[in-house]
């Protein structure tokens, strides 16, 4: 297995838990998506056709991520395209149930980054989920078919148009988490899932019927990553650069 730098790896069986280990607040630069895909290829291989499951966690009660790195991406155009863009496909690509513990914050990009995942376990001691683009001015076109697919229409609209801060009970009751629990319980509540899900990747359909129910926000996403590269792209070659 690769030296990751961003991340600590631990198999547990068919289980692999993976933990952000990018500073306090586990910014999604490019840096740490790029390990976190490379990571997601490399555990496919290992899982082969075999059962399997993932989770990944934050590594502090804080934070589990304040979203993608926005100084990074005002001075590198190419930010979005090629790491937090081509991160959610990944994920939701990932043929293998996925578990997203969020140990704290969750802030911008990190509520869509939590979304890819099949299964959200959230802090209910601590930390918000919330998404300011509206209050900041900021859009991440293709974002909003993810939640569309995830979330009721009435708790998408929270999110994106409101920039409301959900609590980890507030979340729960409003579908954006699956479970709300006291961190000391995230751990084992995980596992527990992943051990009763692993196995349904076994027959080889897994990943395809979840892209059933997931096409159009792949395609966005995907769609949507090549289209700011190519208008950079055609910008950069405009202008002698």
């Amino acid at each position: 297995m690769a030296d990751y730098k961003l991340l600590d790896i631990e198999r547990r069986g068919d289980v692999f838990l993976v933990t952000l280990s990018n500073g306090d607040d586990n910014r999604l630069n490019v840096a740490l998506c790029q390990e976190i895909i490379h990571f997601l290829s490399y555990a496919r291989n290992e899982f082969g056709q075999g059962p399997g499951a993932l989770i990944v966690r934050g590594n502090n009660a804080k934070f589990f991520t304040n979203g993608v790195d926005l100084e990074e991406v005002a001075k590198n155009p190419y930010a979005g395209p090629d790491g937090f863009y081509p991160l959610l496909h990944a994920i939701l690509d990932f043929p293998f149930p996925t578990i997203a513990m969020v140990t704290g914050h969750t802030f911008g990009g990190g509520c869509p980054f939590s979304l890819a995942f099949d299964y959200r376990i959230m802090n209910v001691e601590r930390g918000f989920f919330c998404m300011p683009a509206v209050d900041l001015g900021m859009h991440f076109p293709g974002i909003g078919s993810l939640l569309k697919s995830k979330l009721p229409p009435q708790t998408a609209r929270r999110v994106l148009l409101e920039g409301h801060r959900f609590t980890g009970k507030e979340a729960l009751e409003a579908g954006i988490v699956d479970a709300a629990v006291a961190p000391e319980k995230m751990l084992p509540l995980a596992l527990e899932w992943a051990e009763k899900w692993k196995g349904k990747a076994a027959a080889g359909v897994y990943g395809l019927l979840r892209e059933e129910l997931q096409l159009e926000p792949m395609a966005r996403l995907r769609n949507t990553s090549i289209k700011i590269s190519i208008t950079f792209f055609v910008i950069v070659i405009a202008a002698g650069l």
